[in-house]
């Protein structure tokens, strides 16, 4: 981290790290006045996903905790936001001190990074079941390819808890306050999840777009390294970081394992939460779509016609939002638990779709990528990450050298 970068992300106005008594929900008009007030003022700037997880449904929280949450940025901007959901919660959850900082180590911060968050002027918000909230925009720059990290404490939770289960990523919780801290000494407990965080943007500018990897447990990075960002959509970022002529420079990885296009389970299904998760997104110009794999192999009598038609669905409303899409073929499973002959005769039908339907913008063929020339309906063994279904990392990274950056950008 560059003595500039940090010099950038630490200029801010001082201000008190006792928390006042938690904001109520703000009227749907001061919401208004709030989202006007936080949008960029000039017309060549706008805000754009940097980072993101899926929402899902979790188990129980503790009603006086904080939470230290590692994420990796893609795009760098200014005016960092984040935003909190509680959209699986059944009560009302108060986050009585929310701060930004970037990782040293573990859940150690680099010394005077972390700076506290606002919602609408005040350091605390309650959102009530079901809603999301922005936070101010944070004056500062934040680089790409940083290890941001959220710091909440939040009180008052009861019943599930909204966020992401399998991050493949370490972060950490302990009893009490201690969000303002940039030691690691209270922050005792690691966790494998992140907890109500689901989205990070930034201010950057309008020629700067993002793209969306919508998947299941192989765009959420199942079988790759912890804590070394080795899921594809993570290596596709670095390559776009790395690509000068790219106007792409986000990715928001919209991964849930076990999900499906058509039916709810391991989170709500692809249809069900495309808005929540990909297009309430800022910044989004186009939509990576890799999933199916899940709804074929568990069956449950899904065809070839099923899943042509939701993945029509999705991407008729990628289109009317105004964004591109891309669709990626299914990607082989023999030797999976699951695996059988009907089964594999979807997925060669709906390959065949994917292929040459004209319904996508472009197409990535990981199929072709990572099956074995010795036994087309298998992965190659280079690529397997042990149970014939999810790739290692040099799988992830054939994934995302497979991806045509041209094909992200998107004219619509």
């Amino acid at each position: 981290m560059s003595a500039i970068i940090l010099a950038a992300l630490v200029t801010a106005v001082c201000v008190p790290l006792a928390a006042p008594a938690a904001q109520a929900w703000p009227s749907a008009e001061a919401r208004a006045q709030r989202d006007a007030a936080a949008a960029p003022a000039g017309r060549d700037r706008h805000f754009a996903v940097t980072w993101a997880a899926s929402a899902d449904r979790q188990g129980a929280g503790p009603a006086d905790r904080s939470y230290r949450l590692v994420v990796r940025t893609s795009v760098g901007g200014s005016a960092l936001r984040i935003r909190l959901s509680n959209a699986f919660g059944d009560h009302p959850v108060t986050f009585a001190n929310a701060y930004a900082g970037l990782q040293r180590q573990g859940a150690e911060l680099i010394r005077g990074s972390n700076r506290r968050l606002t919602f609408g002027g005040q350091p605390s918000v309650t959102v009530p079941a079901g809603e999301t909230i922005l936070s101010d925009p944070l004056p500062g720059k934040l680089a790409a390819q940083s290890n941001l990290v959220v710091s909440l404490y939040v009180t008052g939770a009861q019943g599930p808890t909204t966020g992401h289960g399998m991050a493949m990523q370490t972060s950490y919780a302990t009893a009490g306050d201690h969000a303002a801290e940039e030691t690691a000494t209270n922050w005792t407990d690691p966790i494998g999840s992140w907890y109500w965080l689901d989205a990070v943007s930034v201010e950057t500018s309008t020629a700067i777009s993002s793209v969306v990897a919508l998947g299941d447990s192989i765009t959420d990075g199942w079988a790759s390294t912890s804590d070394v960002n080795r899921r594809w959509p993570d290596y596709l970022s670095r390559r776009l970081q790395a690509a000068p002529d790219s106007p792409v420079k986000g990715v928001a990885n919209e991964g849930i394992s076990g999900n499906k296009v058509l039916a709810d389970g391991a989170g709500q299904a692809a249809l069900r939460r495309l808005d929540r998760d990909v297009l309430s997104h800022p910044g989004v110009s186009t939509v990576v779509v890799l999933e199916g794999i899940n709804d074929l192999k568990a069956h449950s009598g899904v065809t070839v016609d099923d899943l042509v038609a939701g993945y029509r669905d999705l991407a008729d409303r990628i289109h009317a939002a105004g964004k591109c899409v891309v669709g990626a073929t299914v990607m082989p499973y023999k030797g999976w638990s699951e695996y059988d002959a009907d089964g594999e005769a979807v997925r060669q039908g709906v390959n065949d779709w994917i292929r040459n339907a004209g319904a996508f913008d472009a197409v990535v063929d990981l199929d072709r990528i990572t099956r074995s020339p010795y036994d087309p309906q298998a992965l190659l063994p280079f690529f397997d990450g042990g149970d014939h279904l999810h790739p290692n990392d040099k799988g992830m990274q054939a994934m995302a050298d497979a991806v045509d950056l041209s094909a992200l950008r998107c004219d619509r």
